[in-house]
């Protein structure tokens, strides 16, 4: 009797041991489609007795999973199809890869010894696989990902692993314009767009600049092991001599938090940019004039910058958009709230820039819209405006409170920088010689 208790009770824990593994299964199902290394998993369960190894293999059977997810260690001779020939993968999936994987390189060419990342899927007919995910290097610092999107379809990517981060010395005389200068010294837009924005609150682009003026930037660009472009980083330094004014900036805090500051250690930054715009002329003044299409005098409450169509127009400053629609006479308009003093106005604009809506906050000098000619306007320029607490004044008069100055701690800080940014400077002035 002893021995048929004993019986029942071993059945009873195989009986509970299973209903307890098949409801994690069933868990673990619904919550992920796609359940890969199911194998794996189950080898690393220590089981203990010949009856829980019984129940483990029977699982295993039962509950084997359609997915294999692998990593594959190129070897000599490896192509695309003799690998994925092991993995039995369709032969319609193979040349599908293939034909993706020529859009970036040969794909007889693998790197021997790098990984390979592989997810096949069990078709059917249970005769071969399908291929979800193909991921391979094919430089240093590119992979392509070749898979199959939520249509089935054979989709591909580059995908950046590793950068290298090169420091770029660009100097230039300006002659006509900041833009044009910059252009020719090879400075990419968007770091011209930055450099213009640092300065933006010292330096009226439209009425400072003077034939002959200069500057000299210090930047960063990342780019592939081939040595070719990926991205802008961050400016450094800047300097600009401007009608007989010598400003020098440097970058100074960590990438979440950082402010440019004179050799004094005072921030540059403002609560409000002079002008929102690069490379436009002053064509209309904040005061009463005669309207340009009504013909009669009218109060001008904004300040007009004539620039040509699709000019990118910055937000002078951080804040919130309030409004981003069209306003009748404005055409096309956006306002931002920066605090609870101060609020912008942006009207005439061809565009707004892309996820530009009422609600989102947006940083000081971020792309905001183009220039265009919407609503009452005789071409292409921008209206821009400046409220406070709720009445409009002249931007061109504005006088805003100082920056920041580095006190204590951080001015030391600040000094060993300055000092560490400056012998950088003399190197890379070497190089060029």
């Amino acid at each position: 009797m002893y021995e048929d208790i004993k019986k029942n009770w071993d059945k009873i824990k195989i009986f509970i041991l299973f209903a307890i593994v098949s409801i994690l299964f069933l868990v673990v199902t619904i919550a992920y489609k796609n359940i890969s290394y199911v194998n794996s998993s189950f080898k690393k369960v220590e089981f203990q007795g010949n009856e829980l190894e019984n129940i483990k293999k029977f699982l295993l059977q039962k509950v084997n999973s359609p997915f294999i997810n692998t990593d594959y260690i190129i070897q000599k001779g490896d192509s695309i199809q003799l690998i994925l020939k092991k993995f039995n993968v369709s032969n319609a999936d193979i040349n599908n890869t293939i034909s993706q994987y020529k859009k970036y390189a040969s794909p007889n060419k693998l790197l021997e010894g790098d990984k390979i990342e592989i997810s096949i899927e069990k078709n059917a007919s249970g005769k071969n696989y399908s291929l979800k995910k193909f991921s391979s290097p094919i430089t240093k610092s590119i992979s392509v990902e070749i898979s199959k999107d939520d249509e089935n379809r054979i989709i591909s990517k580059n995908i950046i692993t590793t950068l290298y981060k090169k420091k770029i010395l660009a100097e230039n005389t300006i002659l006509n314009n900041l833009y044009s200068s910059a252009t020719e010294a090879k400075i990419n837009p968007n770091t011209i767009i930055e450099f213009a924005r640092i300065f933006g609150f010292e330096i009226d682009f439209q009425r400072d600049i003077r034939k002959k003026d200069y500057f000299r930037i210090v930047y960063e660009q990342f780019m592939d092991e081939n040595g070719e472009f990926v991205k802008n980083g961050a400016i450094l330094y800047a300097y600009m001599s401007v009608n007989g004014r010598e400003i020098t900036l440097y970058r100074f805090g960590d990438d979440k938090s950082y402010s440019y500051f004179d050799v004094n250690g005072k921030s540059v930054e403002k609560a409000l940019m002079k002008t929102p715009i690069n490379g436009a002329r002053l064509s209309s003044p904040f005061g009463k004039r005669r309207h340009p299409i009504l013909g009669f005098n009218k109060m001008h409450t904004g300040t007009d910058f004539a620039a040509p169509m699709g000019t990118p127009i910055m937000a002078s400053g951080s804040g919130t958009v309030t409004r981003a629609k069209w306003c009748g006479g404005g055409g096309n308009c956006i306002k931002i709230k920066h605090n609870s003093t101060y609020e912008t106005v942006y009207a005439h604009m061809k565009s707004f820039a892309k996820s530009i809506r009422t609600g989102k906050k947006v940083r000081q000098g971020e792309i905001i819209g183009y220039v265009g000619s919407t609503g009452m306007s005789t071409g292409p320029h921008l209206h821009y405006e400046v409220i406070i607490n709720g009445k409009k004044v002249n931007s061109q008069k504005l006088k805003l409170p100082s920056g920041k100055i580095l006190k204590n701690e951080e001015r030391n800080l600040f000094e060993i920088h300055r000092i560490k940014t400056d012998v950088l400077i003399a190197e890379l002035i070497d190089k060029k010689k």
